[in-house]
């Protein structure tokens, strides 16, 4: 079974977060950051070189185990990717009223913070947060 490379560190999240060149971009994960830390009650730690993460747990999957983050984002070249675990496929009354976004597994991905219906995403991140899948720490 393999660990996963991404780790939590001790990284300045506000250093990080500082070093983003696109305003726009550095602005939303400023309000994310405002935002995730609201919703979980959770510092933000850094999570290898680029993902912002709030709280953790421990899981062991298939082919890895260890630590992750109950929600977090990170600013790619593309989008805005938000780590919510909350079976994202299994939220579609929620996702059609977020506004414009693409989704994988575990990953939402918004290019800009007000294309997302703001009520929506907190509804999302909470249910991220607060999640049966990480409660287990088991995840197959």
């Amino acid at each position: 079974m393999s660990k996963l490379k991404t780790q939590k560190n001790d990284a300045s999240v506000d250093q990080f977060l500082a070093g983003i060149k696109d305003e726009q971009q550095r602005a939303d994960c400023l309000s994310l950051l405002e935002l995730m830390k609201e919703l979980t009650g959770e510092p933000a730690v850094m999570w290898g070189k680029t993902k912002v993460g709030f709280g953790s747990f421990h899981y062991r999957g298939k082919t890895s185990e260890g630590d992750w983050f109950h929600v977090g984002f990170s600013p790619r070249k593309q989008d805005l990717v938000l780590y919510l675990h909350c079976e994202l496929e299994k939220q579609a009354a929620l996702l059609e009223k977020l506004g414009k976004h693409q989704i994988g597994k575990s990953c939402l991905y918004i290019k800009k913070l007000e294309d997302a219906h703001l009520p929506t995403l907190k509804k999302l991140i909470t249910k991220a947060y607060k999640s049966p899948a990480i409660a287990g720490a088991t995840i197959e």
